[in-house]
């Protein structure tokens, strides 16, 4: 037995990206220990978010659910740029994480417009 949003791509990219943040933030200097903590809450965030608002009744509540996960992507652009500020991630590994940031962002804005569709 399954759970219905394990079998969904969004949500595995969701899990996907929050392990390798939880890997990245993990290796970050103990004084950086509240930036730390926030960026695995943020991105633990998308797929509890995502899993969460997939058993919703009715399509408004989806909406709005996915709405928030979309939300909490967009939390992770400032503390990718701070920790690039703060020289804590390189250029290049900074923009791969955006770029799946961004891809999720796309997946979750589709999964707006068709709520209806989506379970």
């Amino acid at each position: 037995m399954g759970f219905q949003n394990e079998k969904v791509d969004i949500y595995q990219r969701a899990v996907d990206f929050a392990e390798r943040i939880y890997k990245f933030a993990d290796k970050l200097p103990g004084a950086q220990w509240v930036l730390a903590d926030q960026f695995k809450r943020a991105a633990m965030s998308i797929s509890l978010i995502i899993a969460e608002g997939n058993y919703c009744w009715h399509p408004e509540e989806r909406k709005d659910f996915f709405i928030i996960t979309r939300g909490s992507a967009f939390d992770c652009v400032p503390l990718l740029d701070l920790c690039r500020r703060r020289k804590l991630i390189d250029e290049t590994e900074c923009m791969k994480l955006k770029g799946e940031l961004d891809i999720l962002a796309r997946m979750l804005t589709e999964w707006v417009r068709g709520t209806k569709d989506v379970c």
